[in-house]
């Protein structure tokens, strides 16, 4: 047995980047200076429309922007059930009640039929998530959100380059909000991003992240001098994160090139086996940002998740799981909610039965190949 060396996900860091962070380590600005609004400029020409804040990660912009839509408790958000934590901690800070939608078996995504039998009169607001990268129609999601007068959110952590009809994703919502943890598309070591079409949303908010400080009084800007408008939060990215970004923005094009030749190989490789089967939109009009492979084993094989998941490992193939229980089933959203177990069905079946494979740039195509060709033998041994 050959073994690999296949690590799940490693980030592209190179001497442009750690020239750049040097340059801000021998300055005197490493807050609010130049770097963080360059990397906000950049990262919403990237997207083609909008306008960007950065700030300290990505659950910071989910918190900041229930915060912004006055979500709070009595109010009910409707989250899918396959997620990270993340999600659903940004809306229980709030005070609000979290209530879970099932996923459907194709991409992953929010069911949209359970999603619309799941809205109350105390339903505020939809927490989207395009799971793994892979966009859930925000067509079908906004006209919903319009009929019953509902705000919306993108979590787009794993989504950047995610476009449906040459959208970006983010740009549907009342916000869209990404990661920069090590192995996203690109990194700031942490750190996330709030876009929206709406500058004066972009403007609140980037306040807000920054104690809601008030320096518009009459007469000079006195430096030190500063009035609070109201509650605020820590929420900023630092100079040296944001230069970092800016650099990663610029490999943006190689990066995805990559990440879609080795997950269109992975794809072609893990479907000719039976009883295993990858998420993927299913539609054209709907384009992955190709965040990782998802294989769904079903079947004989389902029961065996784990095995393979360490029988790849010891072969040198880096595995995951994306997410290991659908959010109910965790101790404190089971303890505090409830949880139903038989009303998942879905986001169970994901939780219990997919492998997360790599198909970052840190890979190729051969990497591609040599685990499909493993795969095989590592289900008939199990």
């Amino acid at each position: 047995m050959t073994k690999l060396d296949i690590p799940f996900g490693r980030p592209w860091i190179e001497d442009l980047e750690r020239d750049a962070v040097m340059e801000v380590l021998s300055g005197h600005i490493l807050t609010h200076g130049p770097n963080c609004h360059a990397f906000e400029e950049g990262f919403a020409k990237m997207m083609g429309g909008g306008h960007a804040v950065s700030t300290s990660s990505c659950m910071a912009s989910l918190h900041l922007s229930w915060m912004d839509l006055g979500v709070g408790p009595g109010d009910e958000v409707l989250l899918p059930a396959m997620t990270h934590v993340a999600t659903a901690h940004a809306v229980a800070l709030t005070g609000a009640t979290p209530v879970f939608v099932d996923s459907e078996l194709t991409s992953g995504n929010m069911d949209l039929d359970d999603m619309a039998a799941k809205v109350t009169a105390k339903t505020k607001a939809i927490g989207i998530v395009h799971y793994v990268g892979i966009p859930i129609d925000m067509v079908k999601v906004m006209a919903l959100a319009e009929k019953h007068g509902l705000k919306v959110v993108e979590d787009c952590a794993l989504a950047v380059e995610a476009r449906i009809d040459g959208t970006h994703v983010g740009l549907f919502g009342h916000t869209g909000c990404y990661s920069f943890y090590p192995v996203k598309h690109i990194t700031c070591g942490e750190g996330g991003m709030l876009v929206s079409k709406d500058p004066e949303t972009v403007k609140r908010i980037g306040e807000f992240r920054a104690f809601n400080y008030d320096r518009s009084g009459p007469g000079p800007k006195v430096p030190g001098l500063y009035d609070v408008k109201g509650l605020g939060m820590n929420y900023r990215m630092s100079e040296m994160q944001a230069a970092l970004g800016r650099v990663q923005l610029t490999r943006l094009p190689d990066i995805m090139r990559i990440r879609e030749a080795n997950f269109r190989a992975l794809q072609s490789g893990l479907n000719a086996i039976d009883g295993v089967r990858v998420l993927d939109s299913g539609e054209d009009r709907l384009k992955s940002s190709f965040y990782c492979v998802t294989m769904l084993l079903e079947g004989d094989l389902a029961a065996k998740r784990n095995d393979i998941a360490l029988a790849l490992n010891e072969r040198g193939v880096g595995t995951s799981i994306y997410y290991p229980h659908p959010i109910g089933r965790l101790r404190y959203y089971r303890d505090k909610f409830g949880y139903d177990a038989n009303g998942f069905p879905g986001a169970t079946a994901i939780a219990d039965n997919a492998i997360a494979l790599p198909c970052g740039p840190h890979l190729g195509v051969k990497d591609m190949e040599d685990i499909a060709d493993c795969m095989p033998e590592v289900v008939t041994a199990i």
